[in-house]
């Protein structure tokens, strides 16, 4: 039986604003990036992996992300060997990945698991030898760094063309090869709740295991948007009374013919009713 997969949310934190730390974790967020990447300056690197370092020496810490410079960027091996040297440091977000060397390179030298984030057309050529890449947790890309590499027009429906080719291909490449299923890209509104909410319905409908936010108040909305609605835990717990009590494969609730897929579903959405 497949567990149901708990779809993360992943906070980005500029690394050299150790202020904003604890505000990450105080927005509900599962997992906290410190990122040492697209919001540090040059000039400030080394001032974000030494405020990571400081904050996994505090008592009260907890255990980070950290998205570390892309293998050809001048700062990679700083962000390595920072990295593993950092205990407090849960995994490794890789920033423009591109081959499967690179990924596991970054998993020998730190001992952590890695997201391979897909931000150029050689990274989406390269998916299905990345997904064999030893160390590597779960996909991710980047929609606007992928959208100047291709040179489509960032929010047009030829862009979310694009996007929804390669969430196809993250998703089966994940799958096949039994990786935590791919995480949504950064979403770029913070304000506009409604908006949020239906960037969430959509790639959680695509099969994806979590997402990048931005900013804290994306939490919140992202949270509630993935919690399954009343109606759809009254069928869910119907279906599981009914598949309880008379062990059948095959019956009707309300009407509608359950299998053993749907009896999978409802099994899924009580489990995430459950564990929110």
């Amino acid at each position: 039986m497949l567990r149901p997969i708990i779809p993360k949310i992943f906070l980005f934190v500029p690394a050299n604003r150790p202020d904003r730390f604890e505000k990450a974790w105080a927005s509900g967020a599962d997992e906290v990036v410190l990122d040492w990447e697209d919001t540090v300056a040059s000039a400030d690197k080394a001032a974000a992996r030494a405020h990571t370092a400081a904050y996994g020496r505090q008592e009260d810490s907890r255990p980070v992300w950290v998205r570390v410079n892309a293998a050809n960027s001048p700062h990679h091996a700083e962000d390595i060997a920072a990295v593993a040297a950092l205990p407090q440091i849960k995994g490794v977000i890789l920033a423009k990945a591109e081959n499967a060397d690179g990924i596991t390179t970054l998993h020998w030298q730190t001992g952590r698991a890695v997201v391979a984030g897909i931000e150029t057309a050689q990274g989406m050529m390269a998916i299905p030898s990345m997904a064999q890449a030893e160390g590597l947790f779960a996909f991710t890309y980047g929609c606007l760094d992928l959208a100047n590499d291709l040179g489509i027009r960032f929010g047009s429906t030829s862009a979310q063309a694009v996007f929804d080719r390669l969430r196809t291909d993250l998703l089966l490449y994940s799958r096949v090869n039994r990786l935590h299923p791919p995480l949504e890209t950064t979403f770029p509104e913070f304000n506009d709740e409604a908006a949020i909410a239906r960037n969430t319905v959509y790639w959680r409908d695509f099969g994806f295991g979590g997402v990048l936010c931005i900013h804290p108040k994306q939490v919140a909305a992202v949270r509630s948007a993935l919690r399954p609605t009343a109606a759809e835990l009254v069928f869910a717990r119907k279906i599981l009374e009914r598949a309880d009590l008379d062990g059948k494969a095959v019956f009707q609730v309300d009407g509608q013919m359950v299998d053993l897929p749907v009896i999978e579903w409802a099994r899924s959405m009580v489990g995430k009713a459950e564990h929110d």
